[in-house]
């Protein structure tokens, strides 16, 4: 069944065109909350966690203007071979120390997606989960490290690196869902948005 338009409840441009290519039609109504981790906080619990806040926040506006939708959210991290968040980074120092912290090694990429329908004025459950992806980075000089950054393409990326950009170039191997490292995992996200309109 053709799935019914939804809200995407993000600015991103990656799942913008995640969404397009896919051929669901959709608007963009972006939430406003503060995504800083919690103390502790696992990047499992962290995604998940934004991902719900994400799409309520929108879902409240959408009560507010007497409006029935199904809203897609969702928050992608980069966590280091060593089990660190890396967010994205504030300055070209700090990107290039993530790129050297996952060169050569493999890292995970974690989605937490939500979808929330808001009916009759009222946020139903949420269908809510994390997918996790490996990416393998091959081995990079300084100078490939250098000659990446200054593409310009690291800075509102969470790890400092685009895999659909020309960071494709960094990644020697994927396991596991390639839209999940772009920013939304569309297999999933896409098998739930059936559910729902079925």
């Amino acid at each position: 069944m053709k799935i019914k338009k939804v809200i995407l409840a993000s600015g991103s441009p990656r799942r913008k065109e995640l969404l397009t290519w896919a051929g669901v039609s959709f608007e963009i109504i972006i939430s406003d909350i503060d995504e800083t981790p919690k103390k502790n906080e696992s990047p499992h619990l962290m995604v998940k966690r934004l991902s719900v806040e994400k799409a309520i926040a929108v879902g409240a506006q959408l009560i507010l203007s007497n409006r029935d939708a199904v809203i897609v959210a969702a928050d992608t991290t980069v966590v280091s071979p060593k089990g660190k968040i890396l967010g994205k980074p504030d300055d070209l120092n700090e990107a290039f120390k993530m790129i050297s912290e996952l060169q050569g090694k493999t890292h995970q990429v974690l989605t937490g997606y939500s979808i929330v329908q808001v009916k009759s004025g009222k946020i139903l459950k949420p269908i809510s989960k994390v997918v996790k992806t490996a990416v393998t980075m091959r081995s990079l000089s300084v100078e490939e490290r250098r000659f990446y950054l200054s593409q310009g393409e690291s800075m509102d990326k969470a790890g400092a690196y685009a895999a659909q950009g020309f960071g494709m170039v960094l990644i020697e191997k994927i396991k596991g869902s390639y839209t999940n490292v772009v920013g939304l995992p569309m297999n999933e996200v896409l098998s739930d948005l059936n559910k729902i309109n079925t």
